[in-house]
């Protein structure tokens, strides 16, 4: 029995309901109206949280009063049992009533005599009601074949009458869900999907929905009925000395803005209208609508990595039958030192011991990124608990994996959000709180400030090809709006930031300086370029005055003036600002002098002597950083030596970060600052003897590196990248000799297949200075062509090259009028 009670087909008259109200639900209308109506000095205001206390407290004592009027009391076989609000006892101004009569074998002349006289008192009252009148059974069978329904059931409470007969339904609806829980998780997971989808992202929505929008009360609720289930913690992954204050502070803020929003609106409404923002903030003292959207975002993103944790738990801990429990556990793998990854997630090796390694939050994060594995919500915990400060300036190895983080497309913005809900990212980066959940000013802008300086950096990392220095774009992509939320001009202040950042980090002071001026000249080149006459030299000398006409800070703002455009939002950069940028820049490369042509390194005294003791000698020693080691190789110069030199090191793990190639006499001389991916490095006799095996030719390179590939990414590795690989040629100093610069994504051996793609096209590599910054590398060659050089040739090399190099996946016919997309490629 459910839906509203009429007895017989009589109508009440007026005088009736007027009646059943003064003798039913006045008084209850009455104090709701005093409670809502505070401001008097004999009934002041009450606060969100004590509004909706009072409230739960006004609407049980009306119900169990009712109920003991009516005989529903211990065993009379009757009970009442509130569902929603006021089973969660989060009762809000105009929430409705939600009510579950109870019944036991009580005669159903007597069952409906007494629903009629318990609603209809609050109807008459026009209290909102959704009400049931259900046996036990009927309840339990409703809850099995309705999803939404098991949910509410599941905040059951008994509120009046037979305590045992309301425990037999909330008992048996915690039951049934805990055992069904497998059968319905798919389910689960697709109606919040399907939720998110229809109501957006609070955090990112000008007027959001407070109860179903992702990162709203619907999603807390979510993560209950997971813990119900026993699936993972209703809390899980953050605690209170997080940004904001943790899950358990962002659910009773969402509370607090949606019961003003009540109060403001005079009635039942999810959705904040951006009219009543101010009200609301100044009722919460908050202060405007700008603060109000701050802390709504602030909450809204804590509660979306809570329920992305609790999600990702509930999924590892569903019980297995069937054959699934005679499946092996899912095996560590590694990926980088003391990281691995594990049951899908990125998680701590057994011997990390973070207490003593500052940089393991870089090394997570970054390979995080990389692989789009979600960290694991006890690492976080664990590195935020145990993991030191990161002494300044930082070491080497921390700041070369922060690049690899940035530059790992849009993987770095879910795992920069994951450090940074878990206060992680704040602690690398202090000056980010000034900005974190910062509401943009203008409504051009779709994202918060930091929101928008991660899209930034990924739409950077897209277009790094474009500049020598992918490691100053991706910074400069990063911190150029880390002087909003402060006072004065957000350039100037930002610049000075990065000065402080950038010594933090240990980038050479001559990198300071660029990283300083990108931030402080960000917007100069858009602004110029929008706003006044290009055909006036004035306005292309003022543009180099100020760069103090360096073309490389030129070329950075230029490719950082699109990213920040795309990342802005939709419209933002298009045909014509993308047209009359690249004029002005074209025009201030005209008046600043060209950059240098790359020339060898010189080659050290003492190595120079070594070799002319002629032999294959391999040393090894420790570098700059902890995780750094110089490899020396001195041997006969010969066609294929530094591909299987560069091979042997990639087959042992041992990341070339740069390196040195060059030689004299007959002798090569190769220089590799290495960084092992974990572990030791191997004996440098085990090096020579592979290299001697390699050179014999017994070791066969490409077939062993494409399997160790294969074994690094635990699957078929990924032949895409997230920017275009860019050959720029340069003419040598003598005929047939040419330069070839490579700007290209990192993979496994790549230092190795380009030097045997050199081989097979019988160009002689005479020197080499090889650069890998994050996951970008920037490569120059300087190559002997002989006498066949020409276009044909080089055309032909270039095309070679470009087989080796990871590239971007081919867009989809959908993809093809994404201006993005068309803007990246």
């Amino acid at each position: 029995m459910n839906g509203r009670w009429v007895v017989g087909n009589e109508r009440d008259s007026g005088r009736q309901r007027n009646d059943r109200v003064s003798n039913g639900a006045a008084d209850l209308v009455r104090a709701r109206e005093q409670l809502l109506d505070g401001g008097l000095p004999r009934n002041p205001r009450l606060d969100a949280e004590s509004l909706r206390s009072a409230l739960v407290d006004l609407y049980e004592l009306w119900l169990t009063s009712k109920g003991a009027e009516l005989g529903i009391v211990a065993d009379s076989g009757l009970s009442v049992v509130a569902v929603g609000g006021l089973g969660r006892r989060e009762m809000l101004p105009y929430s409705d009533l939600d009510l579950v009569l109870l019944h036991d074998n009580v005669d159903p002349t007597r069952v409906a005599e007494v629903a009629d006289q318990l609603w209809y008192p609050l109807w008459d009252a026009h209290i909102k009601l959704d009400h049931s009148v259900r046996t036990v059974p009927q309840a339990l069978r409703v809850a099995g074949e309705d999803l939404i329904a098991a949910l509410g059931m599941l905040e059951a409470r008994h509120i009046a009458g037979d305590v045992e007969l309301s425990n037999l339904l909330i008992g048996g609806v915690r039951r049934e869900w805990r055992t069904g829980i497998r059968t319905r998780f798919d389910e689960l997971i697709a109606q919040a999907h399907t939720r998110w989808q229809r109501s957006g992202e609070i955090a990112h929505r000008a007027e959001p929905d407070l109860k179903n929008g992702r990162g709203g009360l619907r999603d807390i609720q979510l993560l209950d009925a997971l813990s119900i289930a026993q699936l993972t913690d209703a809390m899980p992954g953050l605690g209170p000395d997080v940004p904001g204050g943790g899950l358990k502070h962002a659910h009773r803020r969402l509370l607090d803005v949606r019961t003003e929003l009540h109060r403001v609106a005079g009635r039942t409404r999810d959705q904040l209208r951006a009219q009543d923002a101010d009200e609301i903030g100044a009722a919460l003292r908050i202060g405007d609508r700008f603060d109000l959207a701050r802390t709504l975002s602030d909450s809204a993103r804590t509660v979306s990595y809570s329920v992305d944790v609790g999600l990702r738990t509930a999924a590892n801990a569903l019980p297995r039958r069937g054959l699934a429990r005679l499946r092996r556990m899912p095996v560590r793998r590694p990926l980088d030192e003391g990281v691995v990854e594990h049951g899908g997630e990125v998680v701590l090796a057994r011997d990390a011991r973070p207490q003593r390694d500052p940089g393991l939050i870089l090394r997570v994060s970054a390979a995080s990124a990389q692989t789009g594995l979600p960290m694991s919500a006890t690492t976080l915990n664990r590195l935020s608990e145990d993991a030191p400060e990161l002494r300044e300036p930082w070491p080497k190895d921390a700041l070369n994996d922060l690049l690899v983080l940035l530059g790992s497309g849009r993987g770095v913005i879910n795992a920069v959000e994951a450090l940074d809900r878990t206060g992680l990212w704040g602690r690398l980066l202090p000056e980010w709180g000034a900005v974190r959940d910062l509401p943009p000013r203008d409504a051009i802008h779709t994202w918060t400030v930091d929101r928008h300086l991660m899209e930034t950096v990924a739409y950077a990392g897209a277009l790094s090809t474009r500049v020598a220095r992918p490691d100053l774009l991706m910074l400069g992509a990063l911190l150029h709006d880390i002087g909003k939320g402060r006072t004065g001009d957000h350039s100037v202040v930002g610049a000075e930031l990065a000065t402080q950042i950038g010594r933090r980090l240990g980038l050479w002071p001559s990198d300071v300086r660029t990283l300083s001026a990108i931030v402080r000249y960000h917007l100069l080149l858009p602004d110029t370029a929008t706003r006044r006459d290009l055909a006036d030299p004035e306005t292309v000398q003022l543009v180099v005055d100020a760069l103090d006409g360096e073309v490389q800070l030129l070329e950075l703002l230029h490719t950082l003036a699109e990213a920040d455009s795309l990342a802005t939002g939709p419209g933002v950069w298009g045909e014509w600002k993308s047209s009359l940028i690249g004029e002005l820049v074209r025009r201030c490369r005209l008046v600043m002098a060209g950059d240098p042509l790359p020339t060898p390194e010189p080659i050290a005294p003492e190595l120079l002597e070594q070799a002319a003791a002629g032999g294959v000698h391999v040393d090894l020693r420790a570098g700059e950083g902890k995780y750094t080691h110089v490899v020396t190789v001195i041997a006969p110069d010969a066609p294929g030596l530094l591909s299987d030199a560069a091979g042997v090191l990639a087959l042992h793990s041992l990341r070339v970060l740069s390196a040195s190639v060059g030689s004299e006499g007959s002798s090569a001389i190769n220089t590799f600052v290495v960084s092992p991916k974990f572990g030791d490095p191997p004996d440098p006799g085990l090096l020579r003897q592979e290299l001697i095996r390699a050179s014999a030719g017994e070791l066969d390179l490409p077939a062993l590196l494409a399997k160790r590939e294969r074994e690094a990414s635990g699957t078929a590795p990924s032949p895409y990248a997230k920017a275009h690989p860019k050959v720029i040629w340069f003419d040598g100093s003598g005929p047939g000799q040419a330069i070839l610069e490579l700007r290209a994504e990192d993979r496994l051996g790549l230092l190795s297949r380009l030097s045997a793609t050199f081989e097979a096209a019988e160009a002689n590599v005479r020197w080499a200075k090889v650069l890998t910054m994050g996951s970008a590398v920037v490569d120059v060659f300087g190559l002997d062509l002989g006498p066949g050089d020409g276009p044909a040739r080089r055309e032909a090399i270039e095309k070679a090259v470009l087989e080796v190099v990871p590239r971007p996946a081919p867009k989809k016919p959908e993809d093809a009028d994404s201006t993005g997309a068309d803007q990246i490629s």
